[in-house]
């Protein structure tokens, strides 16, 4: 197959997701270091995680707007290089409260990539979106394939600063071969005011629509559940399921390898065969996954589900594209940008709601939780494809 530029611009916008991606998951595996050199809870670091994805996500609806102002490629670059830049405030924070303000401030810098490659992409693919969507989400696994391994190793061998200024290593070269190779962007709204991009009635209008209503609440879920396992799988796995940090580490890694491995698959299942159906068979997948990770004993449960849990969460792949068959072009930077902020600002209650969970009831009863929501999701699929309700 002949490679073409499109094929450029996928990649490139893959291994930025990559690298945003990596910087703030090298902070989980060390979460343990962290509570213990700062003094501090669970609950309390799950607070700042939180932080850390509400900002990344309170980011996506203003980075679609100076997209459409200043194009995508601007952005993207901004993203990952701020993600050079706020991983290694992150790793010389003298106090918790330095520790809060950086992590913050690397969601917010690192949310700024998403939605306008998720766009630019959109103007890239004429076909097959779904699956160049799937591949592009692939970058978050992937990072999750490296990022809590060598996280893990460094802060075994070195400590957590070191461990989590892997996000700066990572970030640089990328955003050199960006700037190198992906061509300027036009961008389509040059001229219109930003001020009028945040007015309140056309904001409300997009997401009174019924159907992007319904897609952002079972997105919301499904990022919580996401947010809440991206922060806590290394932990649960030591605490609850008595597994080394090094084991811990791999773990969770297999299941970002397991997620970047399928994501393609679920994307081009959603093309192929309808979006809800294939958001409805990874709530399935999932759902078994975190029954056996709480219940099942051994390796083999362990293992079975990573896979099942790690292709579950691959549910972006299939959701998200429902979210552009609503969007018209015009509509596709601010608000895709726009719907990624309200599900993910919700979704990123995840992390705080699961860490005091955990503090006040145990890890079984925290991720049961999540297990129902996913739960949740897969009912109202089932009642809106049943009843047709035209959500």
């Amino acid at each position: 197959m002949q490679w073409r530029y499109r094929e450029t611009v996928l990649v490139l916008s893959t291994l930025a997701f990559f690298a945003t991606m990596a910087a703030r998951l090298a902070i989980s595996p060390v979460v343990p270091a962290i509570t213990d050199a700062f003094d501090v809870s669970n609950g309390v670091v799950g607070l700042a995680l939180t932080g850390l994805w509400m900002a990344y996500f309170a980011s996506q609806f203003p980075s679609g707007i100076l997209a459409d102002r200043f194009g995508e490629r601007k952005v993207i670059l901004v993203a990952v290089g701020g993600t050079a830049v706020t991983s290694l405030l992150l790793a010389v924070s003298p106090l918790f409260s330095v520790f809060v303000i950086a992590t913050v401030l690397l969601g917010g810098v690192a949310g700024l990539h998403y939605s306008v490659a998720s766009t630019l992409l959109a103007r890239t693919y004429d076909g097959n979106l779904g699956a160049a969507i799937g591949f592009h989400n692939s970058g978050g696994p992937a990072a999750g394939l490296v990022a809590p391994v060598a996280a893990a190793w460094v802060g075994v061998r070195y400590g957590w600063r070191p461990a989590v200024a892997l996000g700066a290593v990572i970030a640089v070269p990328i955003f050199v071969l960006f700037a190198w190779r992906v061509r300027p962007t036009e961008p389509r709204r040059p001229d219109d005011p930003m001020r009028e991009r945040f007015e309140r009635g056309p904001i409300v209008e997009l997401l009174s629509r019924r159907r992007i209503a319904f897609t952002v609440c079972l997105a919301a879920a499904g990022a919580f559940v996401w947010q809440a396992t991206s922060s806590f799988l290394p932990t649960f796995l030591v605490a609850y399921r008595g597994q080394s940090s090094t084991m811990a580490g791999a773990v969770f890694s297999a299941y970002f390898v397991v997620q970047a491995v399928t994501q393609v698959g679920v994307g081009a299942a959603s093309d192929r065969f309808g979006r809800e159906q294939a958001t409805a068979g990874c709530m399935v997948l999932a759902v078994a996954g975190f029954a056996l990770l709480i219940l099942a004993p051994g390796v083999l449960a362990l293992a079975l589900a990573v896979v099942l849990v790690g292709t579950g969460m691959g549910w972006g792949g299939a959701l998200i594209p429902r979210f552009m068959d609503e969007l018209s072009d015009e509509e596709q930077g601010a608000g895709f940008g726009l719907v990624r902020t309200v599900y993910g600002v919700v979704g990123s209650l995840g992390s705080v709601a699961t860490g005091t969970l955990a503090d006040l009831f145990g890890w079984a009863v925290s991720f049961g939780v999540l297990t129902a929501l996913l739960a949740l999701v897969f009912v109202a699929l089932v009642v809106n494809w049943a009843l047709d309700l035209g959500y």
